[in-house]
């Protein structure tokens, strides 16, 4: 049987089921929609706890004191998290909504890290009552809001500082937050980052055990990483020696990149793992530091390659000379990736996945907007209204920034394994989007 052209790309469980369709995790993708709805998303365990396996291996193998920290903003979910803890990965959030899914599941409160730019009184007294092992603060107002709510709850916290080492990542410019023009980090170039250190280190509640910087994503040069270490860890050293920091804890961030079309394919974890680890001890060495903590940041990366949307082809548009329009019943409302990021993303037909592909088409959402385009001039059998396409490499992000666009209901979530499905989130209902108004009679 002819193998699948998207197969690096989709879970490593795909295949062929014995009716000719596209399988995830042994279970035939027909068969999950008509069980469970369209549109729908597929995440695969199996897929899920091998890169999470990767990601520890690499690390481990290049920098034993590693922590793989999950960036739940790829997708918060009770069931992710409680599979993240049991492969041994801690979790770091951005909100108090991402905080109190984290709590729902049980996450160990000391493995769990509160990153973002603009953190609220409430969210900080949520986490520090929940024991949160570590803040990683953004602006000098969060380092007196901190100290003042730790003070209040009679506690010490442990915190990180987000540094802007002012690199280019070479990656969408939306996505970019490492440069000197963004809202993220205390800037070593301007001078904030060391009035920050300053500030933080005088802090009688808090305990200052670490630097934190974010290129951007997804990164596939390995380069920009080794470069903003060596900046960062010189940065350090300079202020062990005016300041004392001590630096326990570093981390680089995140940004690992996925494939999302077949022929745009990432370097393999073991060369991230390789190109940090030798920078950091490159630098350490440079510099006169003790080697720190590791800390990595993956979202993207854990769970992008896991998850797979579904849809049912709608209304079919020629235009002749033209373009193709073949409509779907989702589209910027549960993956707005494309028409934010320009994103692109490969098309299988889940019932002819091996089928030779012969007609360009774009594939287009259902949304009142000329920009909500899922898939733009793909190569496809001969589509008919009814077929199901699937996206592959749609686990991270897509469903964190879904939205009720025209009022569209978000669609249900399912987890394979072993020929087995399992709800994980239910399908929303007019009822969830009226239940939020108050002058209903």
């Amino acid at each position: 049987m002819s193998k699948i052209p998207e197969s690096e790309i989709l879970p490593i469980t795909a295949g062929v089921s014995d009716a000719g369709r596209l399988s995830i995790g042994g279970c035939d993708v027909r068969d999950l929609v008509e069980e469970y709805g369209s549109p729908l998303y597929i995440y695969d365990e199996e897929t899920l706890r091998d890169i999470c396996r990767d990601f520890v291996g690499s690390f481990a193998a290049e920098y034993e004191q590693t922590h793989i920290e999950y960036s739940s903003k790829a997708f918060a979910n009770p069931t992710v998290s409680k599979i993240v803890e049991e492969e041994g990965l801690d979790m770091d959030v951005v909100t108090g909504g991402e905080l109190a899914v984290a709590i729902a599941s049980d996450f160990p409160a000391e493995r769990m890290n509160f990153h973002g730019n603009n953190k609220g009184r409430e969210e900080l007294t949520e986490a520090l009552q929940y024991g949160i092992g570590l803040i990683t603060l953004d602006s000098f107002a969060e380092i007196d809001l901190l100290n003042d709510v730790a003070g209040e709850l009679g506690v010490k916290q442990e915190v990180m500082l987000r540094l802007s080492p002012s690199i280019d990542p070479h990656t969408h410019l939306l996505t970019s937050t490492g440069i000197l023009d963004s809202k993220f980090g205390f800037s070593i170039e301007t001078g904030d980052a060391e009035v920050a250190v300053e500030q933080a280190i005088a802090k009688e509640n808090l305990d200052v055990v670490g630097l934190h910087f974010h290129l951007g994503s997804p990164i596939f040069d390995l380069e920009p990483y080794s470069e903003a270490i060596d900046y960062v860890l010189q940065f350090a050293a300079n202020m062990r020696d005016k300041y004392g920091l001590e630096l326990k804890r570093f981390s680089p961030g995140g940004g690992f990149a996925i494939g999302y079309v077949s022929d745009t394919l990432p370097p393999a974890m073991s060369d991230y793992a390789k190109e940090i680890a030798v920078a950091i001890r490159k630098g350490c060495d440079a510099y006169g530091l003790d080697e720190p903590i590791l800390s990595v940041e993956p979202g993207r990366a854990i769970v992008g390659r896991a998850g797979v949307a579904v849809y049912t082809v709608g209304g079919i548009k020629t235009i002749p000379d033209v373009r193709t329009y073949v409509s779907v019943d989702g589209g910027m409302g549960d993956n707005i990736r494309p028409a934010l990021y320009e994103s692109e993303y490969a098309v299988v037909p889940v019932d002819r996945p091996t089928a030779t592909r012969d007609q360009t088409v774009t594939v287009a959402g259902k949304f009142c907007e000329s920009g909500d385009v899922l898939a733009r001039d793909v190569d496809l059998p001969p589509v008919e209204t009814g077929e199901l396409l699937a996206l592959p490499a749609s686990g991270a992000y897509c469903l964190m920034m879904a939205s009720n666009y025209n009022m569209q209901t978000r669609p249900a979530v399912v987890m394979v394994k072993d020929g087995e499905s399992r709800l994980i989130r239910r399908r929303e209902t007019y009822r969830d989007l009226l239940a939020s108004s108050l002058d209903l009679a």
